[in-house]
């Protein structure tokens, strides 16, 4: 479903991804792993078109994204939940949940609340992510900055699903999170896949993703230093020592 072919991506004279190459098969969940600053948040935005690549191809379903705007990247059916949620705190749980149902969209409220209608596949995509997080459905009308920590994330999940993605790539879902909340996120990202999306996962919880992923990569400063079915990445001294605390 997507293949990064030897991305180099800078910031400015910086070069943050060194030539990576990764797959992701339809149906999976695959993961990266690695520390601060090794080059995973940077992966993602350099899929969803928010930073560019300066050399190198990005194929989604065979075909280049190289260079296309974010916003028609989401139309093709790749959804990004950003590290630190980036929920818009001053809309209700339901208007956030709107807004992610408009990918070509102005960001401007002004424009937003003009075109808000009672659409009906707007409203079905609405009630499934109500099925998946029922707590947003009870605070369908509070505003996103009031919610917990767990629920805004729940919110950033539920947004990016508005847009009906074949390919849902999470940025540091668990960040922030007490450990009964991490576990019900994982849970919840299982049932994402069983439902039929393919998942790109960011994480510094390397024993959950692990453990979740069908696949991993572990990158170290910009490069891809290990990759392999998640329980050989598990069962990896160099892994174990490294980011699992063994």
């Amino acid at each position: 479903m997507l293949r990064l072919d030897s991305v180099h991506t800078f910031y400015g004279p910086i070069e943050a991804l060194k030539g990576i190459n990764i797959a992701v098969k339809q149906g999976e969940i695959v993961c990266l792993i690695g520390s601060n600053g090794a080059g995973k948040s940077t992966t993602l935005m350099t899929i969803s078109g928010i930073l560019k690549p300066l050399s190198g191809d990005i194929l989604f379903e065979g075909k280049s994204i190289r260079g296309i705007s974010p916003h028609r990247i989401v139309e093709m059916g790749i959804s990004q939940v950003p590290e630190g949620r980036r929920i818009f705190p001053k809309l209700t749980v339901k208007e956030n949940l709107e807004m992610g149902g408009y990918p070509v969209v102005s960001a401007q409220l002004s424009v937003f609340r003009k075109l808000k209608t009672n659409n009906q596949q707007l409203n079905i995509q609405i009630e499934k992510v109500f099925e998946l997080f029922p707590v947003l459905k009870e605070r369908h009308k509070q505003l996103g900055g009031t919610l917990s920590g767990g629920e805004q994330q729940m919110l950033a999940i539920g947004r990016s699903l508005m847009s009906n993605p074949k390919l849902l790539l999470l940025d540091e879902p668990s960040l922030g999170l007490a450990p009964i909340l991490v576990s019900k996120i994982f849970k919840t990202i299982k049932e994402i896949n069983r439902e039929g999306v393919t998942v790109l996962l960011v994480e510094q919880n390397a024993r959950a993703a692990l453990k979740l992923s069908n696949r991993g990569y572990v990158l170290e400063s910009g490069r891809i230093a290990l990759e392999g079915k998640g329980e050989d990445l598990l069962n990896n001294e160099q892994v174990r020592k490294a980011y699992l605390g063994e």
